[in-house]
């Protein structure tokens, strides 16, 4: 299908030396000037418009040539005629987006204030120490799916708000609050709810356990799992049933089979 090129007009960036070209570089390779200036990048159609759909609107819109053919992108713009539009020349694009495609479209956004509390929050995660982007984007994208309202990231995850993770969390950000820099310890000592973790060891089967009411689960560090301290201010331990020949899950399938099984019982 033939599309016409956007009508809108947009500067032009073709020289890695102007420094808004500098300025998305550094948001997107530095968690540190991320956190100072309180921005990050969503690289994608779907994350620009899950961010619309949350009620957010982007500082700015980042093009590619080919974008403007786009029938997606073109529909996006049409609701955003006030928000200015840079067109960067595609080895440009590519410096800043991490896709072997590039998408061809990346919104700088200011990061969303948590608005809700651990106090109003009814059905929330508690993150220790996870490492890697991609599991930290499945264990929002699991939680935002499942319904949790809230999650609290201690001090030693990654950053959350990164690209890699926002793509890994595939809008699940946009629904929730997210809570970086927590001391979980003392989330865990105010939250007035069921607060569990699993355990190899415990005794008590997910199945079994009454998910219902105000909920939190608890996941530790892909490799060493919680700390002795949190698991220790965990209330309840239960363990997840494995028939199969496999000694233990990894952090995200686990808390992804934890919530959908509270999002069942819940229902």
């Amino acid at each position: 299908m033939e599309v016409n090129p956007i009508s809108i007009r947009m500067k032009h960036i073709s020289s890695r030396d102007n420094p808004f070209f500098k300025e998305l570089l550094k948001l997107s390779g530095s968690s540190r000037h991320r956190k100072k200036i309180g921005q990050t990048l969503l690289d994608g159609v779907h994350l620009v418009q899950s961010y619309l759909d949350s009620g957010g609107t982007p500082q700015h819109l980042i093009l590619t040539e080919a974008a403007l053919q786009d029938v997606e992108i073109a529909a996006l713009l049409k609701n955003l005629s006030g928000v200015a539009v840079t067109r960067l020349d595609d080895k440009l694009f590519a410096e800043i987006s991490e896709l072997k495609t590039p998408s061809g479209i990346i919104a700088p956004i200011t990061e969303p204030t948590p608005s809700v509390s651990l106090g109003q929050s009814q059905f929330c995660l508690l993150l220790e120490d996870i490492q890697d982007p991609g599991n930290l984007g499945s264990m929002l994208r699991s939680a935002a799916a499942a319904g949790c309202d809230a999650v609290f990231l201690s001090r030693g995850c990654t950053d959350a708000w990164s690209p890699k993770v926002l793509r890994a969390g595939m809008g699940g950000h946009f629904v929730m609050s997210i809570h970086e820099s927590a001391d979980l310890l003392e989330v865990a000592k105010l939250f007035e709810g069921k607060l569990l973790s699993t355990s190899l060891n415990a005794k008590t089967s997910l199945y079994e356990y009454d998910l219902c009411g105000k909920l939190a689960f608890a996941f530790g560090n892909e490799g060493a799992g919680l700390s002795e301290s949190l698991l220790a201010a965990t209330r309840h331990h239960i363990t997840i049933p494995m028939p199969g020949r496999v000694e233990s899950l990894n952090a995200a399938a686990a808390t992804a089979v934890c919530l959908f099984e509270a999002a069942r019982q819940r229902k």
